[in-house]
């Protein structure tokens, strides 16, 4: 059609092919005629520039709506989502590298990728979503052409999956023509958060447009109750007229007229600003966010690329990274709250943990078998640290421990992949281990320890620490004993020592205590008890300085 275009009706320039299926047949033979060709298709690869200098993409890239159904998917706290998408690489290609580098970006993942034909019957609907309601998985990403998303809805109400609980987000391909569904199609999309290409529709440029274009649907399509303009609409007008501000003027065509299509620059475009940059148009940077409820939907606000979610557009806005602050949604089945994205799915294969059976130290893993109940226990602080994980988890995880009884860990660890999806233990990390598994951040940090005694606060009668109970008992012992072996070798030489039994106690015990301190050489007895307390108080020195030369840790340090 397009080569009789050219050929007979001698056409200068094409508007119009809106699939990337069809713009592929018709660039070829554009390409070759040196005809300027306008895709409306959504998705024009980077390389189409020098295969088909005369393809120009007049359509605005939506991939920046990636990153903001990723700023949607972050507001709510959810970390897995499910896309449904529909099985035609010009879909796929230009839409999943956006999508799953933005949720990464955010913390969160696509858990499983669900492609439909675009003729798919109603039975292979009705599979896919039964198979989808046995996942754990409660947030859907539609990304399919209005038809088939459509009958996806209408399946999924008939099968309950449009109720409390379920969360489902379109993009704009399915947004932005939901004025133009009707009310019965509508009932089954109730609750779905969209996001929807911005127009500014209060100019008066797009005013005259919309009443001429409202005026002449209604004439050519009576029977079609909803006549408002939509995206595709308004992105056709502006490739006409940008095709009209480059004919002005321009008496040769081809080459020339491709050179002043390229050089448009505008800001009157009513889908935005047209400019082409490595011949596409520059991307959207708005988008709307918008909640399907009743018999059409409600604008929750807005999104752009730089600033985030507000809810409205102009300088004075308020702009927020997440959508809490926005109009409440009404998620399916009525509830305010929101689903927490998720469900516990009992039929779901747990997670198989292996745990050493013969851990050396049993305050760290600690398997216990009891015969009369056959059952098996798992205790200690790694099972406590990983139960706990995985309480604080926004998904649930089933998990069944199983004690590995061999010896070797690295045995254990070797079966990861195999037997086990993790290990759970006091496992070094070791090079070699790295091979079969990833391993956690260490409890403790690397490198050597000390444990040392804590240090006592009160430092001015820390010298007296070495003198314990059983020390003092010691010394007043050995002092007494010194005194009376004094006493008993003196006792012949000096009368002065002998006398009444009393006389005699309070001598010796004088003499207990003045051998300490006396420095007389007269006897060699009395020097050899001297000798002997001496020891006695060397002894005490010595245990006095080990004490204060031991590494010590203040108590209230924040290392200790």
């Amino acid at each position: 059609m397009s080569l009789d275009l050219i050929n007979t009706q001698q056409v200068e320039a094409i508007v119009g092919p809106q699939t990337w299926e069809e713009v592929s047949l018709v660039a070829d033979i554009c390409t070759d005629k040196q005809i300027p060709i306008l895709s409306l298709a959504d998705t024009t690869p980077e390389w189409t520039a020098e295969k088909w200098p005369f393809l120009l993409g007049a359509s605005h890239d939506n991939s920046a709506q990636m990153k903001a159904i990723a700023g949607i998917v972050q507001s709510w706290n959810w970390h897995q989502v499910t896309v449904i998408h529909e099985d035609v690489g010009s879909w796929t290609n230009g839409f999943m590298p956006h999508l799953h580098d933005s949720l990464r970006e955010v913390g969160a993942e696509i858990s499983q990728f669900v492609g439909l034909s675009p003729f798919a019957s109603s039975d292979s609907l009705s599979r896919e979503l039964e198979n989808l309601e046995k996942e754990q998985c409660r947030v859907f990403v539609v990304h399919l052409s209005l038809p088939l998303a459509v009958r996806l809805f209408e399946m999924a109400k008939k099968l309950k999956m449009m109720e409390k609980d379920y969360v489902w987000i379109t993009t704009h391909h399915i947004t932005s023509l939901v004025h133009s569904i009707n009310a019965s199609t509508i009932s089954s999309m109730q609750g779905v958060v969209g996001v929807k290409s911005y127009l500014s529709e209060t100019g008066q440029r797009f005013q005259d447009f919309s009443s001429r274009f409202r005026k002449r649907f209604r004439r050519e399509n009576s029977e079609e109750e909803n006549n408002e303009p939509g995206i595709y609409a308004v992105q056709a007008y502006d490739a006409i007229w940008t095709i009209a501000r480059a004919f002005k003027g321009s008496k040769r065509r081809n080459q020339e007229l491709l050179e002043r299509v390229l050089q448009t620059d505008f800001d009157q475009g009513l889908s935005g600003k047209v400019q082409f940059n490595n011949h596409k148009v520059a991307p959207t940077q708005i988008f709307q966010i918008i909640n399907v409820v009743g018999k059409s939907y409600r604008e929750l606000g807005f999104w752009s690329s730089e600033l985030g979610f507000s809810e409205t557009i102009g300088k004075n806005a308020t702009h927020s990274s997440l959508m809490n602050d926005l109009e409440q949604v009404l998620w399916p089945g009525g509830p305010k709250y929101t689903p927490r994205g998720w469900t516990e799915v009992t039929k779901s294969k747990p997670l198989l943990v292996g745990v050493p059976a013969k851990s050396g130290y049993e305050e760290y893993v600690k398997v216990e078998y009891n015969q009369s109940r056959n059952s098996t226990s798992f205790d200690g602080l790694a099972i406590q640290l990983f139960e706990e994980t995985v309480r604080s988890l926004p998904f649930y995880l089933p998990y069944k421990f199983v004690a590995f009884n061999e010896i070797s860990y690295d045995d254990l660890v070797g079966q990861i992949g195999e037997n086990f999806d993790a290990v759970v233990g006091d496992v070094a990390i070791v090079a070699d281990r790295y091979k079969h598994a990833e391993f956690s951040h260490p409890f403790t940090e690397t490198g050597l320890m000390l444990i040392v005694p804590a240090r006592s606060s009160n430092k001015a009668w820390s010298f007296i620490k070495p003198f314990t109970e059983p020390m003092w008992a010691s010394i007043t012992v050995i002092t007494i004993y010194n005194g009376f072996v004094v006493w008993l070798i003196e006792r012949p030489a000096h009368p002065e020592l002998r006398g009444s039994m009393l006389h005699q106690i309070g001598v010796m015990l004088w003499l207990s205590f003045n051998t300490l301190f006396s420095f007389t050489r007269r006897k060699t007895a009395q020097q050899f008890v001297k000798d002997v307390s001496g020891g006695v108080v060397v002894c005490g020195a010595s245990c006095h300085t080990d004490i204060y030369s031991q590494p010590h840790q203040h108590a209230d340090c924040p290392e200790a």
